[in-house]
Formats: structure tokens, sequence, C-alpha cells
């Protein structure tokens, strides 16, 4: 499972846990933050929660081309963003109030921001990138490759060994958002939330991995921005049934949708999802437009030669939906001689 994980990102690992999914590792990734800021969140949350026999690896911490003055460039040409990701500028004072760095220095940690305390275990030695050739290979055709941060580490592995796409299961995507642009107009909120930070942090990377030969991809796009963790949710799986994740829950933000939560429920759960639409799908690399890191979507009779098929979901059973979620919630695994098993 690759994302740019944070404090409060521990919950898709643990849907595909509750599922009884094999987690083989996570994997760190730029977007929200530096790789290896995001990489030492993922080991602190699998420590916070007794989940440490989960491996963990180092992300690549830069994007295929795209930099900060680059993305500078683009948003002076095409128009800003209300969240720029990694790319937001560095700000000291920001991270000493416990946020997670942005610019500068992507080897720059700040211990402010772990809330879920900082982890004393380490990520194991292989690259991101060569962990999941590995299992891939090692399961061929069982591999489910989540990704919900930036596509860079999928792309890195794509382009490391030619057959890695096509022996795995399949990918899994949060992202691809089609269709936003007059949603987000409407207010700064709204431009954040149609705004595909983690394409447009790696645009190159997204391409290649959305046009590579897995046997399936399943991309949860505009869906994603539809699910809210309420706080009547959070008192009722943290009074009735507290376990080691519960203050982490309690600090989750409830102004945002459940993003990464709704594409893992979507891998771990596949009879949550109630409509989609077989399309085939590419990711813009036009740098001089605004549309770099933007989704297009064609019908078989029209799209371009080197697409392929996706399934774009658009509707999701409710009901299960948060049954399942709830329940994740409510009882999570723990390591017990090694392996994650509920207790």
């Amino acid at each position: 499972m690759d994302n740019d994980w944070s404090s409060t990102g521990f919950i898709p690992y643990l849907i595909a846990l509750n599922a009884n999914m094999t987690v083989l590792g996570l994997t760190g990734s730029t977007a929200n933050s530096w790789a290896l800021q995001c990489t030492l969140h993922a080991l602190a949350t699998l420590e916070h929660g007794d989940l440490s026999c989960i491996p963990v690896a180092l992300g690549q911490p830069y994007p295929f081309m795209m930099t900060e003055q680059r993305f500078d460039t683009w948003t002076t040409l095409w128009g800003t963003l209300e969240w720029d990701g990694v790319f937001a500028p560095e700000n000291l004072t920001y991270e000493a109030e416990g946020n997670d760095p942005t610019g500068g220095n992507p080897n720059r940690i700040s211990k402010a921001a772990f809330i879920e305390g900082y982890p004393n275990t380490t990520y194991i030695s292989q690259a991101a990138p060569d962990f999941m050739i590995e299992q891939v290979f090692k399961y061929p055709g069982q591999v489910s490759i989540y990704a919900a941060g930036s596509l860079t580490n999928v792309a890195a592995a794509i382009r490391t060994n030619d057959t890695f796409a096509s022996t795995a299961k399949e990918l899994v995507i949060m992202g691809g958002y089609v269709d936003q642009n007059l949603m987000q107009v409407q207010s700064d909120l709204d431009q954040d939330l149609g705004s595909d930070i983690n394409f447009i942090v790696d645009p190159e990377a997204a391409h290649i991995a959305i046009t590579a030969d897995w046997p399936s991809i399943t991309i949860a796009g505009n869906i994603a921005n539809t699910q809210y963790l309420t706080a009547e949710n959070i008192t009722q799986t943290t009074l009735q049934s507290p376990n080691l994740y519960s203050d982490l829950v309690k600090a989750y933000y409830t102004g945002f949708p459940l993003w990464d939560e709704t594409a893992a429920m979507i891998m771990a759960y596949p009879d949550v999802v109630t409509s989609s639409e077989e399309v085939y799908m590419d990711v813009s690399t036009a740098y001089d437009s605004p549309f770099y890191g933007g989704t297009y979507l064609w019908g078989s009779d029209f799209a371009p030669s080197h697409v392929r098929k996706v399934n774009y979901v658009t509707g999701l059973n409710t009901t299960i939906f948060w049954d399942k979620l709830i329940a994740t919630l409510s009882n999570p695994k723990q390591c017990v001689d090694g392996v994650p098993q509920f207790v």
C-alpha cells in the first residue's frame, strides 16, 4: 500500500486488514509532504497500533520531473491552488506548530507533526519500487497495488521492470477527478476538493502508471469526495470500542472527505461498488496547460491507442461502506506472533 502517510492516515491499511487481506508492506510517497516524513508516519502509526510486523519501505523523494521551481512557474502561468501539497513554500514556524514539512530539503523531518509518537522502528533497506517488484514476483497475479499519494514509486517500479504491472493483480488509485472545474470556482474548499494534487505533484508518473499493462485498474476519482467521517462516527467508535487507535481517530479532521479510505474500501470490499464505468483514461503531461496532471476519459470508439481500460467507480453502497468502516475502527488487528490478527 503506497501513500503519503500522515498521523491520521492509518485507516486504509486497517480496512485492508479487516477484510483479511495480507498487507505485504507500506511504502511512503511524496505528495502532501516529502516521502521520508510520510514513510516515518507509516512506521509510527503501525507502532502506535502494535502493527510493526508490517514492513515499511522508503519511497522516492522527488517526482519524475516536477520541482518546486517548475511547480511555481506552472502556477504563475495557469493559476494557483488552494493546496500546493509538498510544493507549498517551506515554513519552519508552521512545522514547529505540528505540521508536516513542505518545500525545501526533502530529508527534513518535522518531529512536532508526530502526534502518534515518533517511531522507534525503521524502514527496510529496500527502496519502495524494488520492494514492490519483489512482492509482485513473489506472489504473481495476487498482489493489489494501492496508490493514494503520488504515483512516483509505482511508475519507478514500472520503469525498472517492464513486466511488473502485468504480473500484479491490479492497481487501485485514489485520484482521477473529472469535470470538476465549475465546482472549483464556488469556494476555496471546492477549489481544493477538485484539485488532483496526487497527480499534479507528479503528472509524468501518473501517466506512466495509468498506461501500463495492469490486468485491472480501478479509479476512485470523484466518488472519493463523497464520504465524510463525522463527530458522531468518532464518538461511536472511540467510546463504545476503545482501542489503540482511538486517540488518533479523535484527532481526525472531519472537514475533508474520506479520500484514501474510499479507495481502500473499494479494493478490500468490491461489493461496496454499486456502479462503475469501463472507460479509457490518461493523465495530461502537457506542462504549458492548465490541465497538466489532469485526467481525461474516452469511450472505446474514441480512445487513443496508447491508453488502457479502467474501472471508474461512480457509485457506492453507503450502508456497506459505513458498516465496514465502523467495524474496522472498532476492532483493528494487532500483531500476534508476527502476524496481524484480531485480539
